[in-house]
């Protein structure tokens, strides 16, 4: 393998997350598909080499609301050089679904500031300091 070619997130608010993804993250569309295989929309996002598949269910499906115990992908995690500033910059955009530990948005885990961004289709995007693991 060579490297990760894209993360494929399913949202019943198709309109919210595609804003989400744009607006929030700096995504771009690359192609978007209506009508793809029953399902209404399939999108590919790209940002630098990371895209994201983002798609409906399928006619007639009903999705389920995601769930930490549920076995696969948990989150995914982008680096920034100020997890403070990004949170702000978030802020800033007018979105404020963020994950709270003891009580608070940002905190420390490691050694290094930390983050969670919760999507409007659930997915947790997990958002910290620049650090080597």
């Amino acid at each position: 393998m060579r490297e990760l070619h894209h993360l494929c997130i399913q949202t019943d608010s198709y309109k919210e997350s595609l804003d989400f993804y744009c607006r929030i993250f700096d995504f771009e569309v690359v192609k978007e598909t209506q009508n793809f295989h029953k399902r209404a929309y399939n999108t590919w996002l790209k940002y630098g080499t990371l895209m994201i598949e983002l798609q409906t269910g399928k006619e007639g499906e009903s999705l389920r609301d995601y769930s930490g115990i549920n076995k696969g992908l948990v989150h995914f995690s982008f680096s920034v050089d100020d997890v403070e500033k990004e949170y702000e910059r978030i802020k800033a955009l007018g979105y404020d679904n963020f994950k709270l530990k003891n009580g608070k948005h940002v905190y420390v885990v490691e050694g290094g500031k930390l983050l969670k961004v919760i999507s409007p289709e659930g997915t947790i995007i997990e958002i910290r300091d620049r650090q080597e693991i």
